[in-house]
């Protein structure tokens, strides 16, 4: 496949490995019966699982695919979304909100049978998930543990402090829960694997192909790019945090938030003195650190994501930020140097669930939403994938679990691109990692 346009990925250690597959740039015009906006796993999954079920579908994307959060992020895979469980369960039901649970408990498992159908079972890097906490909480993790068990079917296993000091050797926790279902694997090589078994199902990808216009044609849609121009019945907007100027209201309430990665220098054996876990490691903040073992051998590394900013731009000091974050974990690692550091722009809705469903009702039938990832977007992006395949294929309407989700007028105002919208949120992030900080010098006294 080649092309003319397509620029190399963005740099990152997923993105050093190898270069990729490359799609042709959309020339001309074509008729298909979905269009999908958006080449990140949400729109990926959906053309994969349209093209699969025998349908015609094509895939825009501005760069390359798994270009955005899809290939950026920490690779944990695992069912929930952004918001707790139990605040989804507050506001709809243990009922509506297990049904919610168990469609995440799906995604996980989808990109699990794809792995296995793909033979690409050496993505994954290590299994289970531990949740650690900064402060004494033994009573609240058993409650937790408890709850999930009874309500949702998961079984937790509760750490206490010495066994979680065994495993990883910080003074920084204090327990954890060990969560068996979630997986960790490079998600920028999943994405591209994804995508070329789209491809060879029938579904036609493009690259470089930004979605410049969208317009109502008689019976359908018309999506245009630079080169060329695509009429469909449906179209599917998946662009996440980065898609601009096709349907504002969708846009207004997907928050683009910025969170940090890096990867150290080989490590090998020096990781042994801080780290006997080989599966995904965070802690319950609400600003949270999340990291993970990558490599093998002695070109095992550490690999490092944590802090959000509304903030578009890198910081110039971010490898020096986030090895501080790592030190005042594990001081034993000593001095190392970070070898790649990179932003990932993700899509927050201000209720932190994702947008899965039919946009603006019978009124833009035909117009769907599958964006909004940012926080378990790796399991969740698999969901909505698979449930917007699923409506237009068939008209199945399980997507309608989400339907309370869907941004609505005040979402557009304080939950958007606009100034209040991110002001507001820059405003609760401060104050949560306040919050944070005053939790964990109680748990010090």
């Amino acid at each position: 496949m080649m092309t003319i346009g397509a620029q190399p990925h963005a740099e990152s250690w997923y993105a050093s490995k190898e270069e990729g597959p490359v799609f042709p740039v959309l020339e001309g015009e074509e008729d298909v019966e979905t269009v999908v906006v958006g080449g990140g796993l949400a729109g990926i999954t959906t053309a994969f699982c349209l093209a699969r079920m025998g349908k015609s579908v094509a895939l825009l994307e501005a760069n390359r695919v798994g270009w955005g959060a899809s290939g950026r992020n920490g690779g944990f895979v695992s069912p929930g979304y952004a918001q707790s469980i139990f605040a989804v369960e507050a506001k709809l039901g243990l009922p509506k909100a297990r049904a919610l649970f168990n469609m995440g408990r799906a995604g996980t498992q989808f990109v699990a049978e794809r792995l296995d159908e793909f033979g690409l079972q050496h993505l994954v890097g290590g299994r289970g998930w531990l949740k650690c906490v900064r402060y004494p909480a033994e009573d609240a993790l058993k409650e937790r543990a408890e709850r999930m068990a009874r309500d949702y079917g998961v079984h937790y296993q509760v750490w206490p402090r010495e066994a979680v000091r065994e495993t990883l050797q910080t003074d920084r926790y204090f327990g954890a829960l060990h969560d068996p279902e979630p997986f960790h694997l490079d998600p920028l090589a999943y994405s591209r694997a994804l995508s070329v078994a789209a491809a060879d199902s029938g579904a036609r990808i493009y690259e470089a192909s930004p979605a410049t216009g969208l317009s109502r044609e008689s019976g359908g849609w018309r999506v245009t790019t630079p080169k060329g121009a695509l009429r469909a019945r449906h179209v599917v907007l998946a662009g996440n945090a980065t898609q601009v100027g096709l349907y504002p209201p969708l846009e207004h309430a997907v928050l683009p938030v910025s969170t940090y990665v890096v990867t150290s220098e080989p490590l090998g054996d020096r990781l042994d003195r801080a780290i006997h876990f080989s599966g995904c490691i965070g802690d319950t903040r609400r600003s949270s650190d999340y990291y993970r073992i990558v490599g093998s051998g002695d070109d095992r590394r550490l690999l490092w994501g944590g802090r959000i900013t509304t903030a578009r731009s890198e910081p110039k000091e971010l490898a020096r930020m986030l090895t501080r974050d790592i030190l005042s974990i594990y001081p034993q690692l000593g001095a190392f140097r970070i070898e790649y550091a990179w932003a990932g722009l993700m899509g927050y809705q201000r209720n932190k669930m994702p947008v899965i469903g039919l946009l603006a009702g019978a009124r833009d039938a035909g117009l769907w939403g599958v964006t909004a990832f940012g926080g378990h977007g790796m399991g969740a992006t698999a969901t909505g994938g698979n449930l917007i395949a699923a409506a237009i294929a068939t008209g199945d309407e399980s997507w309608r679990a989400f339907e309370p989700f869907l941004p609505a007028w005040i979402d557009r105002l304080v939950g958007g691109r606009n100034i209040f919208g991110q002001a507001a949120t820059q405003l609760v992030y401060w104050q949560l990692r306040l919050m944070d900080r005053w939790q964990e010098s109680r748990g010090k006294l």
